[in-house]
């Protein structure tokens, strides 16, 4: 990848409620330079979007946070306009996308940071979406040195890079169980809801699994069975929860080495009562079937609108904790990553870091290029910015 570029990070959708989320954090750290992570100089960085006019307000709003905020980049680049996404793409080391659904608006901007020789990070949490990539880019990004890296917000940093957290506490060379427990409070913005009506109407199709062709593969890498339970340690229910963050998981296992010969994961939710598990169960079950039909789909998106998300209060309220259990024939560790708000504030945070970690930290980082998980492609080093933003890891036992 070039290093000559005129930015580091480009922030493309930085007018919607997630992107500008993550402007207000780049902001907010160019303006601390001895902060903990701090780049040691000034980050190059511009705010993308379709509108001029809503990027000058996004542009002003970062002015109030810092003034040096005045030299931030303005560019206007549209998912369906290929050529202003490969413009996009060339002025930057990394490009950071929150435009979604990633299924629908996704591809062209991998494809043009691909073109251009750029780093790519995105927050999807649709595994239609990867598993596309994977078939139809992977080898072209390899070829070209290139990182696309999805899934770098809630979905699935703290699941994927807890679970390779906590496989580094456990001996080398042996089978490796984990499973991660899930406790969170938090809400969502409109661009959160119309991606999961879009993620539950495709839910059904066939799905391949898709595998990098060449990631090595050969490791077994599997899933737990997936079954609810009562632990009477936690005296609370645990279930299944079917998101895209086991797969992102067990991509990073089939790579790595670190996860032993043989390793398996299961990803749970932890609910306290059996009536809240049931009523959440139904109220699932009833969105699933009201997802499936157009008329009703419709009817559902007016819920929360593009654009609309919780207020800084409401995200002030919110936090989360995974727990992960991991054993191997001679050892047992339990584990832990934390946080606060998980959908809004430290999923800015988390795709922010990543962003920072392949546009300044490339000679630290694994030798990888392709479609990645964020463990494979940047390991240990992003562990360590997020805990020197303030997302906890922690071992809690073992």
């Amino acid at each position: 990848m070039t290093s000559d570029r005129t930015y580091d990070v480009i922030v493309f959708g930085a007018t919607g409620f997630t992107g500008r989320l993550v402007a207000e954090y780049l902001a907010t750290k160019g303006k601390d330079a001895s902060a903990p992570g701090a780049e040691g100089r000034p980050i190059r960085w511009a705010i993308a979007g379709r509108s001029p006019a809503r990027l000058a307000e996004v542009k002003a709003a970062m002015e109030a946070i810092d003034p040096a905020c005045a030299a931030l980049g303005v560019i206007e680049a549209r998912s369906e306009d290929a050529a202003s996404l490969e413009r996009m793409a060339r002025e930057a080391r990394v490009v950071l996308t929150t435009v979604g659904p990633y299924a629908d608006r996704g591809e062209p901007l991998v494809e043009a940071c691909i073109r251009a020789g750029t780093d790519y990070a995105d927050l999807t949490g649709e595994p239609e979406f990867v598993d596309r990539l994977i078939e139809r880019h992977d080898r072209r990004a390899r070829e070209a040195g290139v990182r696309i890296v999805n899934a770098c917000g809630f979905d699935s940093v703290p699941h994927d890079l807890g679970v390779l957290f906590t496989v580094t506490k456990l001996p080398a060379g042996e089978p490796l169980v984990v499973e991660g427990v899930v406790r969170m409070h938090g809400s969502f913005s409109g661009g959160t809801w119309q991606t999961l009506l879009d993620i539950v109407a495709r839910s059904g199709r066939k799905r391949r699994g898709a595998r990098p062709a060449g990631g090595q593969g050969a490791r077994k890498a599997e899933p737990l069975r997936p079954r609810i339970r009562y632990e009477k340690e936690l005296r609370a229910w645990i279930a299944p929860l079917s998101t895209i963050d086991p797969q992102i998981v067990l991509r990073s296992a089939r790579e790595l080495d670190v996860y032993g010969p043989d390793f398996r994961y299961g990803h749970f939710m932890q609910v306290r009562s059996g009536l809240k598990l049931a009523l959440g169960m139904a109220g699932f079950g009833a969105l699933f079937a009201l997802a499936k039909v157009g008329p009703t789909r419709e009817l559902l998106r007016k819920v929360r609108r593009p654009g609309e998300g919780p207020s800084a209060e409401e995200r002030a309220r919110g936090w989360f904790q995974v727990t992960f259990h991991g054993k191997s024939a001679s050892r047992r560790v339990v584990t832990r990553v934390s946080g606060g708000d998980p959908g809004y504030a430290e999923t800015a945070k988390m795709v922010a870091e990543a962003a920072l970690c392949m546009a300044f930290d490339r000679e630290r980082l694994p030798a990888r290029a392709g479609v990645l998980t964020p463990a494979v492609a940047m390991g240990e080093r992003l562990i360590e910015r997020l805990q020197a933003a303030g997302i906890r890891f922690e071992l809690l036992e073992g």
